[in-house]
C-alpha cells in the first residue's frame, strides 16, 4: 500500500507516520509534502497513491486547491486543527476528518473504514452538520499564565495576541500586559478558536480585534500594526495572505 502524507508541520507528520506504521507496517510512506505546489507536482509526476492523509492549511495555501487542479481519485483522510472546513472536505474524496492532535483510536477507526471498502458512494452533508454540532472541538476559554512567582488565569476574551520570542510563548492582553504561556505556539494554535485567532506567521497569532492598521507590503505581503505592540515589523507571510484576507472577510 502506498500512502501520501501532505502536512506542513514536521512533528505532526512524524507522529502520523509513526502511528500509521503501527497499523500498516508494510505500507510505503511518501512525503511529507508541505505545500500546495509541491503536492500538485508530486501527484502529476507519480502514480496515484492508495490513500492520502492531508492537512488543510499548508505553507502556501489551503489544500483544497490541490483537488481543484488535479483529478484525484484516491480516498483522502484530512487531518487538521480546524473543524470549520469539514463540510468542504467531504465535497472531495474524503472518508474521514480527524482533528489534531490526532487521537490514535480515531485514526484506527478511519483506517478500518478505509480497509472495509464499505464507503458510501456519496456523502450526506446533513449528517456531517449533525456530527459537527454534536462533537465539534471545544476551544480553551482561559489560559494559566506565570506572573513573577504567581500563577493566574486569563480569559481568552482578554487576549489580543500570542507571540513567540527566544523560544518562549507569550500572550498579551488588550491593556498591554504580557504573560508567559507554558506551551509552544503550535500547541496554543490548536487550542484556540480559528474563527477568532489567526496565525499570521511563525511568530504571531492574532485576534481580529487586535489589528489596528494594515498595509500592503512588498512581494504581495501585508504589514499589520497591533494594539499595544511595539513591534513595527509584523508581516503576514506571503503564503498566508490569501487565507488571512478570507478570514478577515467572514
Amino acid at each position: 500500500m502506498n500512502i501520501l502524507i501532505i502536512e506542513d508541520e514536521n512533528p505532526a507528520a512524524a507522529r502520523l507516520t509513526r502511528l500509521l506504521k503501527q497499523h500498516l507496517p508494510n505500507a510505503e510512506m511518501h512525503g511529507n509534502l508541505d505545500t500546495v505546489e509541491s503536492s500538485i507536482e508530486w501527484l502529476k509526476s507519480n502514480s496515484e497513491p492508495d490513500l492520502i492523509f492531508c492537512d488543510i492549511q499548508l505553507a502556501d495555501g489551503i489544500s483544497f486547491e490541490i483537488f481543484q487542479k488535479v483529478n484525484v481519485k484516491a480516498p483522502v483522510i484530512f487531518t487538521t486543527a480546524f473543524d470549520q472546513y469539514a463540510i468542504r472536505a467531504f465535497e472531495v474524496n474524503a472518508i474521514d476528518y480527524l482533528l489534531k492532535p490526532l487521537d490514535p483510536e480515531a485514526l484506527k477507526k478511519a483506517l478500518d473504514k478505509f480497509q472495509s471498502n464499505q464507503l458510501k458512494p456519496t456523502v450526506d452533508l446533513s449528517e456531517i452538520h449533525a456530527l459537527l454540532s454534536n462533537s465539534s472541538k471545544k476551544y480553551k476559554n482561559r489560559f494559566l499564565v506565570k506572573f513573577g512567582e504567581k500563577i493566574q488565569s486569563i480569559s481568552i476574551n482578554e487576549v489580543a495576541f500570542f507571540f513567540s520570542e527566544s523560544r518562549i510563548t507569550y500572550l498579551q492582553t488588550y491593556d498591554g500586559k504580557r504573560f508567559v504561556v507554558d506551551s509552544k505556539l503550535e500547541k496554543v494554535e490548536s487550542e484556540i478558536d480559528p474563527n477568532i485567532f489567526f496565525r499570521i506567521n511563525r511568530k504571531y497569532i492574532v485576534h481580529a480585534d487586535a489589528i489596528q492598521e494594515m498595509y500592503v507590503h512588498s512581494n504581495s505581503r501585508l504589514k499589520i500594526k497591533l494594539i499595544q505592540c511595539n513591534d513595527s515589523d509584523i508581516i503576514v507571510s506571503r503564503e498566508k495572505v490569501s487565507s488571512f484576507k478570507e478570514w478577515l472577510d467572514k
